[in-house]
C-alpha cells in the first residue's frame, strides 16, 4: 500500500464538546511555575472602615483637582490610602497560629531571619522564616523555658517577656512569672539561668537576685554582654551573662507612698543610647506611677530624675520605650493615657492623649518608636493597630488586625520594615509591604508552596489501631489496669510539644508507637518481665523450698566446710543441756 493511499480523518469537536476535557493539552513534563504575584495577593488586607479614617474623611479636601467635587474628593481619598499604604508598612499580612493563647511578646533577630514568641501558654515558639512556606505555616521548635525536668512536680509559668540581644544573634533573654530570668539560644536551648535571692533578707542590696516574680527585661545598649531585669521585689538588676551567681548592680526603687514600706511593683525599663554618641538613659516605671531615669553607665545610688506622678497611683505602666536619639520617651499607663516626655525636661509630659489601657488584662502591652522615630505604635482594646506622630501623639494610621481581640504587643523592624503583632486571640501578625519590605514575609509568600504526597495529608489515611481492634479502647498513654493515678510524664503535661498548630503530628506518616517497656506508662509484659529481667521468676517461689533443693549438692560438694572434710568428716554440734544458760549471764544493777 502507497502513502498515497492511507488517510486519516481529521475530526473536529466543537468548542462546547465535553470530549474536550479528556484531550491533552502537551505531551511530556511539565514544568511548574509559581505565581508570586499572586500569592502575594492573597495575603494583601482587606480595607477596613475606622473611626479615624471616617473623621479624616470628613475633613476638608485641601488639594486642588480638575473635575467635579465628587471626583476630587474621591481621588484624594484613594491618594490618602495609597500613600498610607507606600508609607507604613501595612498592605499585606501574614498570620502565624502557633500559640494557645495570648501572644504577649515577640521579638526579631538583627537580620531577621528569626522570630521568637512568648505566650500565656508557659511556651516559647521559634519560627525561620527561610523554612517556611506559605503551606506550612509553623514554628520549627516549642520551648518550655520553666520546665526544668520531666516530672510531676515541675511547674509552668507564663512568659512575660523575650528579647534578641541586638549586639550578638545567639543569646535570648526570657522572662516568665518567676524570679530567675534565662538566657537562651538562637535554636532555644538553655546557655545560662541567673540566681534567686534569699527572700529572708531584708536589705535588698545583700541579695544575689530577684526574690520575687520578674516583670520584664532588656539589652544594654553598648554592651553585649549586660542585660537588666526589673521585678516585684522593688528592684532593678543589672546582670552579666558571663556571670550567673549574682548581679553586677542593684538598683533599689525606694517608694514614697505612705503604707508601702518603700517598696513597690516595678512594671517597666527601657535602656535607651543615642545615636549620635552620648550617655545612656535608663528609664523604668513602678506600680506607684513614678517614672525615674537614671544615668545608663551609672552611678545608681541617686536617680538623675524622678517623676513621682507620671501616672495614677496603683495603675500599671505597661509600655515604655526610649527614641532613637534618646531625647524622647513614651509611656503607655494603666489610667488610659499616653505620654510623651522630653530627658531634658523631664518633670512634666509634653503630651498628654487619651487612649483604652489593656495593662490590667494584659500587663505586658507594649507601645514602641519606629526604627527612625518618626512615628509610635501600639495597640488598643479592639485590635487596632495605632500609628501615631511624636509631635502631638494624634493617629496617622488605625488599622484593624484582630478585630475584636485586643492588641497586645508590637515590633518594627528595622530592617525587614515589617510590624510583628501579638494578639489576644493567640495570633501572631507580620504586617510588611511588597515593595518597600525586604526578606521576612515577603520572602515566605514569594515561596512556591510545598508539594505534599497524597499520604502526607492526615485526613486521608487510615487509623491502623482502629482497624485491627475496632471494637477495643485503645489508649496506650493512660491510666494502667488496678491503678487510680494518671500518667504525669513530660509528654502527658505538655501534649502540643511536637505538635503543629491544628494539633497533628509533625510528620503524619509515622504511626503511634505506643510503649512496650515494663516501666513505660503501658502494661508490663509478662513475658518480657520473666525473659529480660533476671531473677524475675523468684518472686513467686517459696523460699524454704528454693533453698532445701540445693542441700543434697551442698552435702556431696560442700564449699565452706571442705577444709574439714578429712579431718572432720561428720560434723560436730555442741550438746546444751536444759540446766545450762543459753546466754551470757546478765549483769546485776548497782544499788
Amino acid at each position: 500500500m502507497e502513502e498515497d493511499d492511507i488517510s486519516v480523518d481529521n475530526t473536529s469537536l466543537s468548542a462546547d464538546d465535553p470530549m474536550r476535557s479528556f484531550l491533552p493539552a502537551s505531551f511530556g513534563k511539565q514544568a511548574r511555575s509559581t505565581n508570586v504575584a499572586a500569592q502575594i495577593n492573597q495575603s494583601k488586607r482587606e480595607r477596613q472602615s475606622t473611626d479615624a479614617d471616617e473623621a479624616q474623611a470628613a475633613l476638608p479636601v485641601s488639594r486642588s483637582s480638575k473635575g467635579s467635587g465628587s471626583d476630587s474628593g474621591s481621588n484624594s481619598d484613594d491618594d490618602d490610602d495609597s500613600d498610607d499604604e507606600d508609607e507604613f508598612p501595612t498592605s499585606h499580612e501574614l498570620v502565624l497560629k502557633t500559640h494557645d493563647r495570648t501572644v504577649t511578646s515577640a521579638t526579631l533577630d538583627p537580620s531577621g531571619s528569626r522570630l521568637i514568641t512568648g505566650s500565656t501558654d508557659c511556651t516559647v515558639k521559634l519560627h525561620d522564616f527561610a523554612s517556611m512556606t506559605p503551606t506550612t505555616l509553623r514554628a520549627f521548635k516549642s520551648v518550655d523555658p520553666t520546665a526544668s525536668k520531666a516530672s510531676a512536680s515541675s511547674e509552668t509559668h507564663p512568659v512575660h517577656h523575650v528579647a534578641f540581644n541586638h549586639l550578638s544573634a545567639g543569646q535570648l533573654l526570657v522572662v516568665s512569672a518567676t524570679p530567675q530570668a534565662k538566657i537562651l539560644s538562637r535554636d532555644g536551648d538553655t546557655l545560662t539561668e541567673f540566681v534567686k535571692g534569699d527572700m529572708y533578707l531584708r536589705d535588698m542590696h545583700n541579695t544575689k537576685g530577684h526574690i520575687s516574680e520578674i516583670t520584664t527585661g532588656t539589652w544594654h545598649p553598648t554592651d553585649r554582654n549586660i542585660c537588666i531585669t526589673a521585678g516585684t521585689d522593688s528592684t532593678l538588676r543589672i546582670w552579666d551573662v558571663n556571670n550567673k551567681r549574682t548581679q553586677k548592680e542593684v538598683i533599689v526603687h525606694k517608694s514614697r507612698v505612705a503604707g508601702s514600706g518603700g517598696r513597690s511593683r516595678m512594671t517597666a525599663v527601657a535602656w535607651g543610647s543615642p545615636a549620635q554618641g552620648g550617655n545612656n538613659l535608663l528609664v523604668s516605671a513602678a506600680l506607684d506611677g513614678s517614672l525615674v531615669m537614671w544615668s545608663g553607665e551609672g552611678p545608681y545610688a541617686r536617680p538623675a530624675a524622678e517623676v513621682r506622678d507620671a501616672h495614677v497611683r496603683g495603675t500599671w505602666t505597661s509600655g515604655l520605650d526610649i527614641s532613637g536619639d534618646g531625647r524622647l520617651v513614651v509611656t503607655r499607663g494603666g489610667d488610659d493615657t499616653i505620654k510623651l516626655w522630653d530627658t531634658r525636661k523631664f518633670k512634666t509630659a509634653v503630651t498628654t492623649v487619651h487612649h483604652q489601657s489593656t495593662s490590667s488584662q494584659f500587663p505586658t502591652s507594649s507601645i514602641r518608636f519606629s526604627p527612625t522615630a518618626a512615628n509610635i505604635i501600639t495597640g488598643s482594646q479592639t485590635g487596632h493597630l495605632h500609628i501615631l506622630n511624636p509631635a502631638r501623639l494624634n493617629a496617622e494610621l488605625v488599622t484593624p488586625v484582630t478585630p475584636g481581640s485586643p492588641l497586645v504587643t508590637v515590633l518594627w523592624h528595622e530592617k525587614l520594615n515589617q510590624i510583628i503583632t501579638g494578639s489576644a486571640n493567640a495570633e501572631t501578625h507580620v504586617l510588611y509591604s511588597p515593595t518597600s519590605s525586604t526578606r521576612g514575609a515577603a520572602l515566605v509568600m514569594s515561596k512556591a508552596p510545598k508539594r505534599r504526597h497524597i499520604d502526607d495529608d492526615p485526613n486521608l489515611t487510615t487509623d491502623l489501631s482502629q482497624g485491627f481492634s475496632g471494637d477495643n479502647i485503645v489508649n496506650p498513654n493512660g491510666l494502667l489496669s488496678g491503678s487510680n493515678e494518671a500518667s504525669t510524664g513530660y509528654a502527658a503535661r505538655h501534649p502540643n510539644v511536637g505538635l503543629t498548630a491544628s494539633g497533628r503530628s509533625r510528620d503524619p506518616r509515622r504511626p503511634n508507637m505506643p510503649a512496650t517497656t515494663p516501666f513505660a506508662k503501658s502494661q508490663p509484659d509478662e513475658r518480657h518481665i520473666r525473659e529480660q529481667i533476671p531473677l524475675s521468676s523468684m518472686r513467686e517461689e517459696d523460699p524454704r523450698e528454693a533453698l532445701l533443693k540445693y542441700a543434697e549438692k551442698a552435702e556431696q560438694d560442700p564449699i565452706f566446710t571442705k577444709a574439714w572434710q578429712k579431718t572432720q568428716p561428720k560434723t560436730l554440734y555442741a550438746d546444751i543441756s536444759d540446766d545450762e544458760d543459753e546466754g551470757p549471764e546478765k549483769k546485776k544493777a548497782k544499788n
